[in-house]
């Protein structure tokens, strides 16, 4: 009800800004999700909107809920918001690899407060850039405790919904062709927009008629980035213009021309212009030959043939009357995987200084944009011509700079620079989640002004592609793909305390001893049940004592595959061992407390053959869940009380009988049952896990020592009648008459 009649005020407000234009409203919404903590990128719950054409209004209406009915204190929880590709964040402030470049998105906090179970936030972007929005929402740091599953927990909900506002009918501003329109200070804004198409090095709007003051013109849409929007002030009864260098490619922006004056009208003419000053050289046919060399050559093999066969062919002008501002070599694109893809393009290419090399490099699709953009330049220092002084690169989206020497930057967008010399003779870059755009490097030679700048020119080599992550996360890292809906993305976790995007943070690193005395612990204190299966031999368990052994074998070995370091090793599938661990682990106090209820043999068999069963299939379900341990151990002790007040009933005397057994077997068996209890499920961290863990596995093989039931008087010790050579394996021949015959 409460979502409800905010939409209903969302459409109101909405309708109030209604004028000649037709508007259009829609509304979206996507599934609550619970919250993590953040420790790194999976831990977020990224939601990805497509905002339409000609949005002039989107509103996110953020409901935040506390799940819990717990009292929890208050919360903050962070809200990133981008548009093209998923933000790129780091609220644990750790640090970045090596030559790689990030803008941070904005983001927003959201409290709930103690004693208030939910929060609903608006958040407003007009004019906003049509496409791909993604918002990342997360809760802050991660603590390291460690949360076991069915526990009550503070746990939250977030879900987002976006209101968006679209003008059907918006004005098309063509090129040199004046419009006479009317602005009303009281309704919206006059909207227009112009296509862009490529080659365009200048978009210019023109007003006339200014009669209003503080009048405006506003060119592109909002990013929540600086930069994204160009605005130009207007005079009173003056003409007024603004003007954008390198506007985005084959793209619509938007002008907007607004007033600051209340309860006038004026009239104005409103005019663009487009200048397409900027025409790569024409290039021949392709050769077909070289083409074909190229598909086929082996994708490890770098180079392009198809370029070095065509060099020449690609500065021949079709028509040499053309004014030319760059070249622009052929580019394979070369789609290998999810998020795996190549640009293959020519090895050794001829950058001069008075022409930019532009390379295209398609990447107008979200289903890249989840990865890591890099680009990589290679100097070839033993050919270089005349005045050289370095090799200027700058990557920018929708549009290239075709002055690489004087600025890296378009009408909207900064761009990201690289550099090649003699001295450096390659360079590096890497662009986490990179806008869904077409991508222009622009490569220009900067010649040295010491000697003669004529024809100075270098050979270089470019290497781009867009990979999972950050050089496959290194050693310390593991690169996992993630996925919300449809959209895939990837990120890398980290492991022995290496932390950041590419895990290349090692401030809070764990040292190779730290590592070694965790595997050490956890696997030799599984030594630890080497007394309850000796102690469970001696009294004729032989059963349980297999159980226990099962128990000690896996659980040492999944730990020893378990580290998440370098002291690793692993003698069979990883599921395997933890699935064998988990199982044998609850299967051990299922047959140990069903064992103390002193049953006769045929049904305490069935017991533990059904139990195991029924175990193993709650494994396989939900391996973590608490009841899996909960469920067998409540049942059994069910099983136990139950035998045991039996006993005491028909005895008229308490069961088990003798103080002593109480004293000295059962109480410090219970004692050292719940202090492993208490340490697994409340204890446990992150940091402190090798010995807490360590501590339950003491504890509980402990605890099996003193609750296995003293030795039946029938049975010797060892459970044998004989020597060890003569141990009954199976019925004798009379025996077995005796079960045929039945008598």
């Amino acid at each position: 009800m409460k979502h409800f009649a905010l939409c209903l005020l969302l459409y109101a407000i909405a309708g109030c800004l209604a004028d000649d234009v037709t508007y259009l409203n829609a509304f979206y919404s996507k599934t609550s999700q619970k919250l993590s903590k953040y420790s790194w990128f999976g831990n977020v719950r990224l939601h990805h909107f497509r905002v339409p054409e000609d949005t002039v209004l989107v509103r996110w209406l953020l409901t935040a809920t506390r799940a819990s009915v717990m009292n929890c204190g208050d919360q903050n929880i962070t809200v990133h918001f981008r548009a093209g590709a998923p933000p790129v964040i780091n609220p644990i402030n750790t640090e970045f690899p090596n030559s790689t470049s990030v803008t941070f998105a904005q983001n927003i906090t959201i409290n709930i407060p103690s004693g208030q179970s939910s929060n609903v936030t608006l958040f407003n972007v007009t004019h906003p850039k049509p496409g791909d929005w993604f918002l990342a929402a997360h809760l802050p740091k991660d603590d390291g405790k460690i949360e076991q599953q069915g526990m009550p927990s503070c746990s939250y909900l977030f879900q987002p919904q976006m209101f968006v506002r679209r003008a059907a009918d918006l004005t098309v501003l063509t090129d040199n062709i004046p419009l006479h329109k009317t602005l009303t200070a009281a309704k919206a804004p006059a909207l227009f927009k112009v296509f862009v198409p490529e080659f365009t090095t200048r978009l210019d709007i023109f007003i006339q008629n200014i009669t209003l003051q503080g009048t405006s013109i506003t060119l592109g849409s909002h990013t929540l980035r600086p930069g994204s929007v160009v605005t130009a002030n207007c005079s009173w009864f003056e003409p007024c213009s603004a003007s954008l260098s390198t506007p985005p490619w084959n793209t619509w922006v938007l002008v907007t021309i607004e007033t600051s004056t209340v309860n006038a009208t004026m009239d104005f003419d409103i005019s663009a212009s487009v200048t397409v000053g900027c025409k790569p050289l024409s290039v021949s046919d392709i050769n077909t030959s070289a083409f074909i060399r190229t598909i086929g050559s082996p994708r490890s093999n770098s180079s392009f043939d198809l370029g070095n066969a065509s060099v020449s062919e690609r500065d021949l002008r079709v028509n040499s009357s053309e004014p030319a501002c760059m070249r622009s070599p052929s580019v394979l694109r070369d789609e290998q995987d999810v998020l795996s893809l190549r640009y293959v393009v020519s090895s050794n290419m001829n950058v001069t200084s008075d022409l930019p090399t532009v390379l295209a490099l398609d990447l107008d699709s979200s289903a890249e944009s989840g990865g890591t953009f890099v680009i990589e330049l290679q100097l070839n220092t033993s050919a270089l011509i005349g005045g050289f002084g370095s090799v200027n690169a700058c990557l920018t989206p929708s549009a290239p700079v075709f002055n690489v020497n004087d600025t890296c930057a378009t009408g909207f967008a900064q761009g990201f620079s690289l550099s090649v010399s003699k001295n450096e003779s390659s360079a590096l870059l890497r662009i986490p989640f990179p806008e869904a755009a077409m991508w222009y490097l622009s490569l220009q030679t900067l010649c040295n002004h010491s000697v003669d700048c004529t024809n100075a020119s270098g050979l270089v080599s470019v290497s781009a592609s867009v990979s999972a992550c950050i050089d496959d996360c290194g050693p310390y890292g593991e690169c996992r793909l993630l996925r919300t809906n449809s959209y895939l993305f990837a990120a890398c976790v980290c492991k022995t305390g290496w932390q950041g995007w590419g895990c290349t943070d090692g401030s809070a690193a764990q040292s190779f001893s730290r590592q070694m005395a965790a595997a050490l612990l956890l696997t030799l204190s599984n030594l630890f049940f080497i007394p309850p299966i000796i102690v469970a031999l001696y009294r004729g368990y032989h059963t349980e004592a297999a159980v226990y052994f099962f128990t000690m074998f896996f659980s040492t070995f999944y730990h020893a595959c378990d580290q998440p370091g370098v002291t690793v090793m692993c003698i069979m599938d990883y599921d395997t061992l933890q699935f064998c661990d988990f199982l044998g682990s609850v299967v051990s106090v299922w047959v140990t407390i069903v064992c103390m209820a002193r049953l006769l043999d045929p049904v305490k068999y069935m017991l533990f053959m059904g139990g195991t069963l029924v175990i193993s299939m709650a494994m396989q379900l939900d391996r973590r869940g608490l009841w899996n341990l909960l469920g067998p151990v409540i049942f059994s002790l069910v099983i136990m009380v139950t035998a045991w007040i039996y006993r005491t009933v028909k005895r008229h005397h308490c069961y088990p009988p003798t103080w002593r057994r109480w004293v000295f077997f059962l109480l410090p068996g219970f004692v050292s049952a719940l202090i492993g209890v208490c340490v697994y499920i409340f204890a446990q961290t992150d940091s402190n896990y090798y010995y807490t863990h360590s501590i339950w596995h003491v504890m509980v093989a402990t605890s099996v020592v003193f609750l296995l039931p003293p030795r039946e008087k029938h049975i010797p010790p060892w459970g044998w009648t004989h020597s060890i050579c003569g141990y009954k394996l199976c019925k004798n021949d009379k025996e077995e008459l005796y079960s045929v015959t039945g008598t």
